[in-house]
């Protein structure tokens, strides 16, 4: 059984106590730095006046960023299979002769 931390992660001036599982605690320190970063780069690109507005801002560019990635990457499954499709052909081909 791993071990349980209980750590806080400050995002947007506010302190979240969280109990995690020790193996977690890197990612979601990395998570919350990425998070504060965005913050301050749309803070500074548009004038934003309440923080609920830049957190659903933030929201938003990471899922969008998370969808992406599953279609990319679903797309590149599928080139692969197709691929592994007609390598499959010619071997079959070439095992015939």
């Amino acid at each position: 059984m791993s071990e349980k931390l209980k750590i806080k992660i400050s995002i947007a001036d506010r302190v979240y106590p969280l109990t995690i599982e020790a193996e977690q605690e890197e990612g979601l320190r990395k998570a919350a730095k990425k998070i504060e970063a965005m913050i301050k780069q749309f803070e500074q690109s548009y004038a934003v006046r309440d923080k609920q507005d830049v957190l659903a801002m933030c929201a938003l560019q990471f899922a969008a960023q998370t969808e992406q990635k599953s279609i990319d990457n679903s797309s590149e499954v599928q080139l692969v299979e197709d691929k592994l499709k007609s390598l499959n052909n010619l071997l079959q081909e070439h095992l015939a002769n």
